[in-house]
């Protein structure tokens, strides 16, 4: 059986962060999907078709890599996609402490789903998509923190 891994995000945008992770998590898995949750409650700056060609295009040379944008609970969508781990990167404390909840809650509603946790690089442990859609809706220069792929004035 492939050994298939769901990371779940809004990725609004997508930052070097979640890049790193990703790519350090590409000799663990035989495929890993880039899964773009859509919550109805929540406002985003860019809209999903405009995060989904971001992300296929950090990883146009990537096979392992495929993109997709779900609905619902992230353990029905890896059930769907015969899944059994969600990948997550941890930048710090907070982030493990928020991430543990989610993981424990994941784990009671389906008991065959793994979540695997992975460090974000030093460098980029300070990076958030928050932080990046405040410095572009403000004008500032974002460019450092996200692929080179994205290109936003």
């Amino acid at each position: 059986m492939k050994k298939i891994a769901i990371f779940p995000g809004s990725f609004d945008p997508i930052t070097l962060g979640h890049v790193s992770v990703i790519k350090r998590a590409i000799p663990l898995f035989d495929e890993i999907i880039v899964a773009i949750g859509n919550n109805a409650e929540k406002k985003y700056m860019f809209d999903l078709k405009q995060r989904e060609t971001w992300i296929k295009g950090a990883f146009k040379k990537e096979s392992k890599i495929s993109v997709d944008i779900y609905h619902g609970l992230t353990v029905d969508y890896c059930e769907k996609k015969q899944s059994k781990y969600i990948l997550r990167g941890l930048r710090n404390q907070q982030d493990f402490e928020f991430e543990r909840t989610i993981a424990q809650m994941n784990k009671k509603l389906n008991d065959e789903i793994e979540t695997i946790f992975l460090f974000t690089e030093v460098e980029y442990s300070a990076i958030n998509s928050t932080v990046v859609r405040d410095i572009i809706r403000n004008g500032g220069d974002a460019h450092q923190f996200l692929p080179s792929n994205i290109q936003i004035k």
